[in-house]
């Protein structure tokens, strides 16, 4: 199977919302999809690399996330809020490299970016360079909704999360020992304490991508960034457009992967801009887009859905940790690149 071949595509359809109204306590709306998919990171993921019990709480984790995003869908809840849930799961769980598992910078600490949006209005909110606050993609959130501003850095983001009455956590928490093991390992390779522009460490990265009731789309992704990257260094993730990406005409993105790539192929808009105006299926614009990312050095992956819930998991890389509700209800967890059976698309 050849790189751009690991690929995971579905389309979501329209759902029997019967089969999932019980317990339900709002309005059903049955003339519409909805759809959630999330992922953890792309990168060197190599069955056998994984110790068994970590391999079993990435999966957990990850079908958590969407059954977490389930439940706020299905009950009409809006696209936004399920991506941030979702995220924030993942930002939780030590095992993905967002949140408590952020990875070290090269002075030992912790710097996490992340970024919301909505496709209905196409607001957003970012955050780059945070180092107390507990989950990041919450604070992409308030800026979304409570400030003039789409995108806020460092010390003046930790502040702003303070005044709003966020929830902070000391450098401990974000203290993990297998993330200090690799900026050792990371430090010890490179011969010096700021990395070098070539072989990043593998990709982490956390996002979600919403489709709700209301046809309205939304993403969200949330990072620690790269493994003994100098203080200040900000990859594609929190920026709109190249990391995360939602427009209801088109599709929702997130993205993962060696992110001053992304940037420069501003990669999550791209693939919207090729439906837009290409007229390009979902499917192949999320292929030409990491074809070309692929072309000019870098690697990665991404997650979308469109409007009509056909949800896209690519990657170039050997593997992604992903998750993704199936038709039926059914929550679908995938690792390694060469998982089977690999899901198909829907009947429209």
């Amino acid at each position: 199977m050849g790189a751009m071949e690991r690929t995971a595509a579905l389309g979501v359809g329209l759902l029997a919302m019967a089969a999932a109204a019980g317990g339900q306590t709002g309005p059903r709306i049955e003339s519409r999809p909805y759809a959630i998919a999330v992922h953890g990171g792309a990168g060197v993921i190599r069955k056998g690399s994984l110790s068994a019990e970590k391999e079993a709480a990435v999966r957990k984790a990850l079908e958590a996330a969407v059954l977490r995003g389930k439940e706020i869908l299905e009950r009409g809840g809006s696209s936004l809020d399920a991506v941030e849930a979702a995220v924030k799961l993942l930002e939780d769980a030590p095992e993905f490299n967002a949140g408590r598992g952020a990875v070290f910078t090269a002075d030992g600490g912790h710097e996490m970016d992340a970024a919301v949006m909505e496709g209905a209005s196409l607001r957003a909110g970012a955050v780059a360079g945070v180092r107390r606050v507990k989950n990041p993609v919450a604070l992409a959130r308030l800026v979304l909704e409570r400030s003039p501003h789409v995108f806020l850095a460092g010390p003046g983001a930790d502040l702003y999360a303070k005044e709003m009455g966020l929830e902070m956590a000391p450098p401990s928490y974000f203290h993990t020992d297998e993330r200090w093991q690799d900026l050792l390992r990371a430090r010890a390779k490179t011969g010096q304490k700021a990395p070098p522009p070539q072989a990043p460490e593998p990709h982490g990265t956390v996002g979600a991508v919403a489709l709700d009731l209301h046809g309205h789309l939304a993403a969200a992704t949330s990072t620690g960034g790269m493994t003994n990257k100098r203080p200040g260094r900000i990859g594609d993730s929190p920026v709109v457009g190249a990391g995360t990406y939602a427009d209801d005409r088109t599709c929702a993105v997130s993205c993962t992967g060696w992110g001053e790539y992304f940037l420069r192929a501003v990669a999550a808009h791209d693939v919207a801009a090729r439906m837009a105006y290409g007229q390009e299926p979902l499917e192949k614009a999320a292929q030409e887009v990491l074809s070309r990312i692929a072309e000019m050095g870098g690697d990665g992956g991404l997650i979308a859905v469109d409007g009509r819930g056909n949800l896209c998991l690519r990657f170039t890389t050997e593997g992604m940790y992903r998750a993704w509700l199936a038709p039926g209800g059914k929550v679908e967890v995938r690792i390694y690149g060469q998982e089977e059976p690999a899901p198909a698309p829907s009947p429209r």
